[in-house]
């Protein structure tokens, strides 16, 4: 009876240990925090040179965390770098990648466009969720919103793993903050729709009461009244032909909160839903993507922070993302959960050189880079920030000058989640963990490929015995006007076509000695030359061979359609604002 009685007891006390253990297993492992502006230089922030805009917050994760000084993006514009960075793969791979030779097409053109990230690629989110993670995507998505139909949201984020969305499905455009003259059209077109509606009213009374013998009316008066009716209505409709309407909304999950959105407060309400995120889930674990609308042009920015800088609206807009970056890691203390929270800073690709208002620059600074956005090759497209902070985990200060990736983030994630990594696919990024705990002294990259859109531009190599970093440049952009660095004109640069360069031989620069890119080498300048490309040609063929066919989402399905346009209301009757006040964050 003993016997029993303390086999019994063994048994329970096992399984109570069981539960218990593999309970303290899933509480220790991190909640993660991804920031990613939006468009923003390298050299906009202190930590990475900047002495003119004001960045104390992510200079404080710099010190306090781990500093990449080579941390590069796989494509120079938003939806593939993104696509890339949800993904841990090279956008060709997904056919998040283009063959057009406009700009618009290079990324998921609108929420009209049936294009976006396919449904079976793995995102880092849906990985963590099937290991017990809460998801979370609050801000930008531009992945695609609809397929068929407008309601159909089969691009929407819900569907790649995040359990919770708020945010704008596309990305900022001009339109999205207009001037004054366009908030005087916005209230008129309001006014109209109600004078519509009354109208309206008015006239089907009047046809009922006519019918029905309640009173006479001529004909005449109603048939006027209802022609007045249609011209309002022509003159309403004509007003939506702005993209401010079908481009610039908010959603909350699957319902549009905004349509259209008052970009100025987006940012706050966004920060708040942060927060709230934070709160609800810190008992963890928990994935939050923050994905900053700051600092794409047109640079919406609240009163507060309007002529704060010494860079204009674009500095403005800097320092008050880094006034919101504030805020998020404010949440992580308040929380207690700063010691167990990853958190991760970075940029989707390099800053817009091109983007200006007369001589204001609208666009960031890539610092020493030669380049900037929408250039697939020249450093200054490609090379973002990177900043990760784990406390009493990660060495506070250090600094590594090692090629990474943002599709490193995707193994990363999957190392410190405990998740497996897929294994029906090529998965390009590579498990940082290692490096960042100086387990390893060099990264796992030994080749870079740098496209633009669905062309290859260049190459690195890290030569790890002797710390070279050769960069074949086997396409460039022509820039327009003689050492103007970028494309003024037409305001992107192009990947193919009359307006770029094909190198034959290929350009060749050594990072290490030369990361301006500024003078090409050569056989008569550099001995290793033709080991080099001989190199850099070898692992180029490996690679394309890992490449295979699939559909082109940013080329075959990028046409902007009216009928897939979102609404909240019955089409064309699209004006909402379920977001109430005007929320602010204390300072």
């Amino acid at each position: 009876m003993k016997y029993w009685i303390f086999l019994g007891s063994l048994i329970w006390f096992t399984m109570l240990l069981e539960t218990c253990g593999s309970k303290v297993m899933a509480d220790s492992r991190p909640n993660i925090v991804l920031i990613m502006a939006d468009d923003l230089g390298i050299g906009d922030l202190g930590c990475y040179g900047n002495d003119t805009i004001r960045t104390p917050n992510i200079d404080s994760l710099a010190k306090e965390g781990v500093k990449l000084n080579q941390h590069i993006a796989a494509a120079p514009l938003c939806s593939p770098s993104r696509a890339a960075f949800l993904t841990g793969r090279y956008p060709v791979r997904s056919g998040m990648a283009s063959n057009k030779l406009q700009s618009k097409y290079r990324v998921v053109a609108g929420l009209g466009a049936s294009g976006g990230l396919p449904r079976n690629e793995s995102t880092f989110a849906a990985m963590l969720k099937k290991e017990g993670y809460r998801t979370g995507l609050i801000g930008k998505w531009h992945q695609g919103l609809n397929c068929q139909s407008r309601g159909d949201h089969c691009h929407h984020p819900l569907h790649y793993g995040f359990d919770y969305y708020y945010g704008m499905p596309y990305t900022l455009i001009p339109p999205c903050w207009p001037d004054m003259s366009r908030e005087a059209e916005l209230d008129i077109s309001n006014k109209l729709w109600i004078c519509m509606q009354l109208l309206g009213v008015l006239v089907l009374t009047l046809v009922l009461g006519k019918l029905l013998r309640w009173f006479s009316v001529p004909w005449a008066l109603i048939v006027s009244l209802a022609l007045l009716g249609l011209l309002l209505a022509y003159a309403w409709l004509s007003s939506y032909t702005s993209s401010l309407y079908w481009e610039c909304i908010l959603m909350r999950a699957q319902e549009i909160t905004e349509q259209p959105m008052k970009a100025e407060r987006a940012g706050t309400i966004m920060v708040k839903e942060a927060v709230s995120f934070i709160q609800r889930n810190r008992h963890g674990p928990f994935l939050l993507f923050f994905s900053f609308l700051h600092v794409h042009v047109p640079l919406p920015t609240t009163k507060k922070f309007i002529g704060t800088s010494k860079h204009g609206l674009y500095g403005d807009n800097v320092e008050e993302m880094d006034f919101m970056v504030g805020q998020i890691l404010k949440a992580i203390d308040v929380n207690t959960i700063r010691n167990n929270t990853v958190v991760y800073f970075s940029s989707d690709h390099g800053g817009h050189l091109e983007a200006r208002n007369g001589h204001a620059q609208l666009g960031g600074w890539n610092g020493k880079f030669k380049g900037g956005k929408g250039m697939g090759g020249w450093e200054g497209g490609i090379r973002v920030p990177g900043i990760l902070r784990w406390p009493d985990v990660l060495q506070a200060g250090k600094e590594i000058d090692e090629p990474t990736s943002l599709m490193d983030i995707y193994p990363t994630l999957a190392s410190l989640g405990g998740a497996a990594l897929p294994r029906d696919r090529v998965i390009d990024g590579r498990d940082l963990l290692p490096l960042l705990k100086g387990d390893v002294q060099h990264s796992d990259h030994e080749f870079l490929f740098h496209y633009c859109g669905i062309y290859l531009h260049a190459a690195r190599w890290h030569q790890k015995n002797s710390g070279a970093i050769w960069k074949v440049h086997y396409v460039t952009p022509n820039f327009e006007g003689k050492g103007s660095g970028g494309c003024y004109k037409s305001l992107f640069c192009q990947c193919t076509g009359e307006n770029v360069t094909v190198h034959n031989p290929p350009l060749l620069f050594d990072l290490s000695k030369d990361p301006s890119e500024s003078t090409p080498l050569s056989r008569d300048t550099e001995p290793l030359y033709d080991l080099v490309m001989t190199k850099v040609g070898k692992a180029l063929g490996r690679h394309q061979e890992t490449l295979t066919e699939v559909p082109q989402q940013l080329s075959d399905y990028n046409n902007n359609s009216m009928w897939l346009w979102p609404c909240c209301g019955v089409f064309p009757f699209c004006l909402c604002d379920r977001e109430s006040g005007e929320p602010e964050l204390s300072r």
